[in-house]
């Protein structure tokens, strides 16, 4: 991964968060309580890779139809809820995320809920009024199939019902990458195929689907990989880089990579996520080369 790339992340990054502040402001109606909670999870330092991969898709199809960034700005806010909602007491139980207080330590465990329940809602206000009603609607469905019951909040039920189960209970490689391609994974390939559908919003039928294919093959491949090195990282890394706290997975009994299949093997697995994500880029050529980049970036992170 190249210098050139790092900066681009560098810019992309700072217009996330520019959009970001500006989409999250006072309104008639909106508690200031609410709005502080909201603005504290949303603009907290982050990756941004939600809303980068939407971003990259769009310019990968060469961006030929709307304005990407109410869709990427939708999928960050996603994230967030989901954050906010899995660091409380009920749920990991956690006290610090992206290098400050969770949600719930600095305001409280209600103000934090209806904190994650008004970015949730909000996303699809955002793809609502920021795309014409066929686009619109078709995001919309993506980014609830992504985030919803047999997706992303699918796979935190898992994990959860996991955690809790008996210790004794064998864990299988299916089960792990079943778990992990809904709770990670449903999400990163929504943002690719929003990425697609905002591109391709001037077509009445929407992205070819050959490239919603490749994009979602690459999405699975590359959300599986950010979760290993997430494993890993709760493994190896230091709270002060992770920006959260690290350790925890095993002390609650998760079902983690490192735990089912071992340090080394875990990230030999990563690495060939990574060439199969490539692969399934190969076709579209020079216009998914960011794309192509990012893998390393995702592969090769320590925060």
């Amino acid at each position: 991964m190249g210098s050139s790339f790092q900066d681009h992340l560098t810019t992309r990054r700072a217009e996330i968060e520019q959009r970001l502040d500006a989409a999250l402001r006072p309104q008639e109606g909106l508690p200031d309580e609410l709005l502080r909670a909201m603005r504290y999870s949303l603009l907290a330092p982050g990756k941004r890779l939600r809303p980068l991969l939407v971003l990259l898709a769009a310019e990968a199809c060469a961006n030929v139809g709307n304005d990407p960034w109410p869709a990427a700005c939708a999928v960050e806010m996603i994230h967030v809820y989901s954050l906010i909602h899995d660091d409380l007491p009920a749920m990991d139980d956690d006290d610090v995320r992206r290098g400050q207080p969770t949600c719930h330590k600095e305001f409280s465990e209600a103000t934090a809920i209806l904190a994650g329940d008004a970015l949730l809602t909000m996303a699809f206000q955002l793809l609502g009024e920021g795309y014409p009603n066929a686009a619109g609607a078709a995001c919309c469905a993506d980014l609830a199939r992504g985030a919803g019951a047999a997706g992303m909040v699918g796979g935190q039920a898992d994990d959860l019902s996991w955690e809790r189960a008996p210790h004794h209970k064998e864990r299988t490689f299916e089960e792990l990458e079943f778990l992990h391609g809904r709770k990670t994974g449903a999400l990163i390939r929504c943002c690719l195929r929003l990425g697609a559908r905002v591109a391709h919003a001037h077509r009445p039928d929407g992205p070819p689907t050959d490239l919603l294919a490749r994009l979602d093959g690459y999405g699975r491949c590359l959300g599986l990989a950010f979760q290993i090195t997430d494993d890993l990282l709760d493994v190896e890394g230091h709270a002060e880089q992770a920006g959260k706290r690290v350790g925890k997975d095993a002390a609650r009994g998760k079902l983690t990579y490192p735990g089912l299949l071992g340090v080394e093997e875990s990230r030999r697995r990563a690495a060939d996520l990574g060439r199969q994500a490539r692969e399934y880029l190969a076709p579209m050529g020079a216009a998914a080369g960011r794309l192509d980049d990012l893998v390393s970036f995702v592969v090769n992170r320590d925060r």
